[in-house]
This record gives C-alpha cells, structure tokens and sequence, in this order.
C-alpha cells in the first residue's frame, strides 16, 4: 500500500489542506476560510478553536474519497509570530494575537531602547516589532496580568494544531528565532529578554527541528478521520520557510518573491554577518545542521490589491483592473501610488506610515490608478531589496509566487522595475505544499532539502526587462523614493522631521 502525506497550511484568513503522494503529486487538497475578529483600531485577533474545526472539515474534505488509513506523516505550517497562550487544561486563555495586530505599537519604542541594552539585544531590538510574540507578551504583562499569570504555554499560531493533533507542545527554530524572544547565535531562549519580560522560564515550548516528529494523532482525532494508529505530526515551521521548500529557495539556494496578503522577499543567507535589513530565520530540518533564511516583507501587498479593488471599486477581479494596458503604456502615467497602507516592517520599521497617490489629475482615470498600484508594489520590492543587500541580480532571476505571480503586467512591471528576469513558477507551490514535501521527506528518516523540491520545480513563463522601459522606470523610482520623507514631513506638522 502506497503512502500518502498530509501538509496543512494556517493562514491569515484560510487554512489549506494538501495530500502528496509517494511520488510528491498533489492527490488532494480544501480550503477553510474564517474570519478574523477587531474588536479595537489596530487589533486583530481570532478564537483557535475557529482554526481547529476549520482544519477539521477541511481535512475530512480532502481524504473524502482517498484511503486515509495511506496517511503516514502531517506536516502544519503557517502564520508566523501570531501568539497563543494555553491554559493548565490546554485551552486557550485568549484569542490568539495575530501577527498583523498592532496594539503594542506604543510600547515598541521602550522594549527597543531596553533590548539594546544586553548582548545580542542589539539585533533584537532591530526585530522586535508590532505582532511579535515578545511584543504581545509584553503588552499582556502590562494590560491583562491575570492572562499572563493562567498561561502554563505560549505556542506560535501553527503550533496550536500541533498541540490539537498530538496534545504535545512545541515550536520550531523558525518560530523561535523570529519571536524576538530567542538569540540566534547562541541557540537558545534569551533569559535577558525573558527577565525583562517578566514572564516565567517553564511557559516556553520546546524546541524541535522542523521535521522531527512531535507526536502522533490522538485516538479520537485519527478514528475521527479515519486514519491509522500510527500517524506521525511533525513540529513544522514558518510559512515563509515551508515556502522556501517548496520553491527550492532553501534547499537550491536562490531569492524567491511570494505575492500573498503581505509581499515576502526571502533568500538564504550564510551568516548573520551577511544581513543588512531584514529579519533572520533560523532554520533546521532536524535540529543538527543549521541554515539562515532572510526574509523582508512589503507588509500592505494582497491588503493593497483588495483594498483598491474590493472597498474602492467594488470588483473582486484585480485583473480586469488593468484592462488591455501595454507595459509602455502604462509606464508613461506620472501618477504614483505609495503602497504602505498599514506601515512597514522592514524598510523604516514605522508601523505609523501610511500610503498615498501622488499626481493625480481630472484626467486620472481608474485603470491608471489600478495599475499604479501594482506600479507602486514593484517599487517597494524594489527599495526593500536594496534594503536588505540582496544580490538578486547576480542570481540571474527572481523566482515569483503567490496570487499576484498569476497577473502577466505585474510579471512584466517588476521585470522593468527589478531590471532582472522575473520567472513566474508553474505548479502546485506555497506553504502548504512545502510542508507536504517536508512531511514527504522524513519517509526515510533523514531530511535532504536539496531533494525536496526537485521534479517540482517549472518555470512557467520568463519576463525579461524591457531595454527601452527601464530608464523610464529608473528615473520614477527616483521619484518613488522622495515620497517616504514628503509623507513624514507632512505628518510631522511641517516641522523639518522627515525631510534630508
């Protein structure tokens, strides 16, 4: 009997279910959407039973008509940072904090000041940010005590079902390397930050390498799927990593672009010392061989495209949008738009930026202001990759998934902006099929991550630069890139804040 695998992805708004097989073909998959609840400005928080149940009808959708009892290993990944606290009787004292939450925007300043104080605090205080674990630890410590006090394990979104599945708590070194809680060069949870957190040492989950079994399924959950006794969960990871797997990123060593809610640029990195802006992922297979991802992220990518089309136009396909506009075409419009509409993470680390258009007219019509949006996000992977020191260039391409890969004057405008080829990627890829592989991977007991994506990896179709574009395109970014210290200085009252 041929064994199946099972990969699980959490996202923002949907958890995405995926079963290989033992040749790594996509032999099933569901999707389970949900809605997540602001009960404040700036909030964004979910109930973790909704992922639960939603996870649970998805996976009963997607073995409907296989064999479960095939099911050998299941692999779960997802949102990153988001934070879960359990209680003593493995419930959830709270709703989970999602990573895009922004209500200890005030604090970020003092834990920073206060991180940089103590070894290694230097490059956490450069991370720590509005949804970042240490962050929302933080936050409770001060605003909701008695939370705090009844936790007995804080997990990171994804390991929650984990926990469901096995009744094992545990997390992975992607997950602790980017919770600002944990140092990176010495391996281990930081008891500086720990300290000054106030939070007790015995809370803190295990650490696993990503494809190390964690546990088995529950009896009632496996006879509730109909799966064998004996069926392994792995600790997983991140969905940035899991997409870095499936894309051969990790594994072949090359920059990938994922165009998803937010918009991640990722490469493997050899040292720390290698990094400029961006934040650092830790990563193992099997918590023995180690490897550094860099990832910066375009935080308003999806959330711009949505907003522009679904909130101001009412239209639910981006695509139309753009209507038969040609790359030259589109490219001569002086209009610009700034895509940070709920501030920024990696470039200026200002969850107060804000976006705007520049140049608009009353000949300005939607479909130039559709397509400035899409404009602006080239732009900003752009300045963001610039930022982190990325050679993409000498890589001889960029690798592009996500939602937005699927629109081809996207493709073309970042080809021209980038001024590299731009391969958009064919076939099943993401988090949730990555995961899958790594699940897939651990059949012979040993992780090879060269191994992984290979067979599944094709180029679907190239976008080169446009020679006669680019200088086009050159001297807008120039213009692009006064627009951060304008909008501050508007902001600041006109006070000479924001202006060089």
């Amino acid at each position: 009997m041929n064994s199946t695998y099972l990969g699980i992805d959490l996202g923002t708004s949907a958890v995405k279910m995926v079963l290989i097989d033992e040749r790594k073909r996509v032999i099933g998959q569901s999707s389970r959407e949900y809605e997540i609840s602001h009960p404040f400005a700036g909030w964004s928080e979910i109930d973790p039973q909704v992922w639960f149940d939603c996870m649970m009808e998805g996976l009963k959708e997607v073995l409907e008509g296989q064999e479960p009892e095939t099911v050998r290993t299941i692999g779960i990944t997802g949102q990153m940072h988001t934070l879960v606290l359990l209680d003593e009787k493995g419930g959830p004292v709270c709703p989970a904090i999602m990573w895009n939450d922004k209500r200890t925007k005030d604090l970020i300043p003092e834990l920073k000041e206060r991180m940089s104080a103590f070894p290694e605090g230097e490059y956490l205080s450069g991370i720590v940010s509005t949804g970042s674990p240490a962050a929302n630890l933080c936050w409770l410590g001060r605003e909701r005590p008695e939370e705090l006090r009844r936790c007995r394990h804080f997990l990171i979104g994804p390991d929650y079902l984990v926990y469901r599945l096995t009744g094992k708590a545990g997390t992975d070194y992607c997950e602790a390397s980017t919770s600002s809680l944990y140092q990176i060069e010495a391996r281990r949870w930081s008891e500086e930050v720990r300290e000054l957190l106030g939070i007790p040492e015995e809370i803190y989950p295990p650490i696993h390498g990503s494809a190390q079994p964690v546990g088995t399924v529950l009896p009632q959950i496996a006879g509730m799927l109909g799966l064998g006794r004996e069926v392994q969960v792995i600790a997983g990871t991140g969905d940035n990593p899991a997409a870095a797997l499936s894309t051969g990123c990790l594994g072949q060593g090359y920059p990938v672009l994922s165009l998803g809610t937010s918009g991640v640029l990722m490469a493997p990195v050899h040292s720390l010392e290698e990094t400029a802006k961006g934040k650092v992922i830790l990563y193992s297979s099997d918590a023995e061989q180690f490897s550094y991802l860099v990832q910066g992220v375009v935080q308003s990518n999806g959330d711009s495209v949505s907003w522009w089309a679904r909130k101001i136009l009412g239209r639910s396909d981006y695509g139309e949008l753009t209507g038969e506009l040609e790359p030259g075409e589109a490219a001569a419009s002086s209009l610009l738009f700034y895509p940070h509409l709920s501030g920024d993470k990696t470039i200026y680390a200002d969850a107060e930026l804000r976006g705007s258009f520049i140049g608009l007219s009353t000949d300005t019509t939607a479909e130039e202001m559709s397509y400035a949006v899409m404009e602006g996000l080239c732009f900003a992977f752009r300045e963001l990759g610039e930022a982190m020191r990325l050679p993409i260039a000498r890589c001889g391409g960029l690798k592009v998934v996500g939602g937005g890969a699927k629109n081809p004057l996207w493709m073309q405008t970042l080809a021209n902006i980038l001024e590299v080829r731009i391969e958009k990627m064919e076939g099943m890829i993401g988090p949730a099929f990555g995961i899958a592989l790594l699940a897939w991977g651990m059949k012979d007991g040993r992780v090879s991550l060269q191994e992984l994506a290979q067979d599944c990896l094709r180029v679907e179709k190239n976008f080169e630069p446009q020679p006669e574009l680019v200088p086009v395109y050159r001297e807008k970014y120039e213009k692009y890139l006064r627009i951060h210290d304008a909008v501050k200085y508007i902001e600041n009252g006109g006070n000479g804040q924001g202006l060089v």
